[in-house]
């Protein structure tokens, strides 16, 4: 018996209420991408995902999932924020963000703990390691740059440093962080050079983030006695709180054959999966086509998710955030996320409306492990 978590990263169904005080008015990640192009995601379809108030798309007539959308409650629009209230923690406080420069007391305490860095503002991770990855390379000094959320990143060449190099210089500026200042997450960006001599970031990202203020949905599981199984980034994001075993898999191809393997497994518990590329590789980059690509390949792999789930397991498809590529922001936006449920033995589907509070996601499937595979 098992519920299984699958988060599009950076996937909205249309602004919030609030979207003013974000700067996202107009933002509607899967509507303007429906106005954009022509295109259809059959399965998620069927789920009820065109279904959903306020998309007012042409609604599918056989739904079979439990769909809505979710009203985020915490003050903030990123991963970490997202998932954490997903399994129960809101947050209501203001990191510190630095969407232009790196603040001059953040950027002195980096420095004193890993040396002098170059950039120290915000960047595109792919532009940046293009303009200074040959100064990096000759300087040795690393790559350090953030953006409009709460995180520092470290880009550093494999060549330069190794990768447990690497990880160790972020984990001295998280420790750093920890102590002095309240930034959300450090981010290792290592990087390479190819065999045509060209720079390019490498699959192995690294998050080193805060630890939850207290215990999550996922602790919570632990302590009902079931297991809970991180794919993607996931455990990063909760520094590893609450995970009983994590699978870090570089893209959504990699995260989408270890759930298989994972659903293949004998145990009862939660599997919660992080699906990176639709925000990391096509959001942020406002790549309209690649952003859909990455959807439909999801969409086409749900059959085998399906054939791969129990009668007692629940699917529980949703977002974090919303990260609209139609829109002039490469940031993520402000929007209501998707809730889409499934299992194999509903026959009809059921609007839930608005829900308020993402930790909908975490409760729901924590109870259906409780209740033995019934809501």
């Amino acid at each position: 018996m098992k519920s299984i978590i699958l988060v599009l990263d950076g996937f909205g169904v249309g602004e919030s209420e609030d979207a003013d005080k974000f700067g996202d008015i107009g933002s509607n990640t899967y509507g303007n991408l429906k106005k954009a192009r022509d295109f259809t995601l059959p399965n998620l379809r069927k789920l009820g995902l065109d279904n959903i108030d306020g998309l007012n798309l042409t609604p599918c007539e056989e739904v079979v999932g439990r769909y809505g959308k979710l009203r985020e409650k915490s003050i903030n629009k990123d991963t970490l924020t997202g998932h954490w209230e997903m399994m129960g923690v809101e947050t209501h406080e203001i990191y510190q963000a630095f969407p232009q420069n790196i603040d001059e007391d953040v950027l002195k305490a980096v420095q004193e703990e890993i040396g002098e860095t170059l950039c120290n503002h915000a960047a595109s991770g792919t532009q940046i390691i293009q303009e200074l990855g040959e100064e990096h390379i000759r300087t040795r000094k690393p790559i350090l740059y953030s953006s409009a959320d709460s995180v520092l990143q470290l880009a550093v060449h494999k060549g330069v440093y190794s990768l447990d190099e690497i990880y160790e210089m972020c984990k001295k500026v998280r420790e750093r962080m920890n102590k002095d200042f309240h930034i959300q997450r450090v981010i290792a960006r290592p990087f390479d050079t190819n065999e045509k001599g060209e720079l390019y970031r490498t699959g192995e990202r690294k998050d080193f983030a805060i630890t939850p203020p207290h215990d999550t949905t996922l602790d919570k599981t632990i302590q009902a006695g079931f297991k809970t199984v991180g794919v993607g980034k996931i455990a990063e994001i909760f520094n590893f709180k609450g995970i009983s075993e994590t699978h870090k898999m570089p893209n959504n191809a990699g995260s989408l054959d270890m759930t298989m393997k994972v659903l293949n497994e004998d145990f009862d518990g939660m599997v919660f999966v992080n699906l990176i590329d639709t925000d990391q590789i096509y959001g942020h980059r406002n790549d309209i086509d690649g952003y859909i690509g990455a959807l439909q390949r999801v969409d086409e792999y749900l059959p085998k998710i399906y054939d791969a789930m129990d009668d007692d397991d629940l699917l529980l498809v949703t977002g974090d955030h919303g990260n609209d590529p139609t829109t002039p922001s490469t940031d993520h936006s402000r929007e209501f996320t998707p809730i889409l449920m499934y299992n194999k033995l509903w026959t009809k589907g059921e609007n839930l409306g608005i829900v308020d509070g993402f930790r909908y996601v975490g409760d729901t499937a924590l109870n259906w492990l409780k209740n033995g595979g019934k809501l």
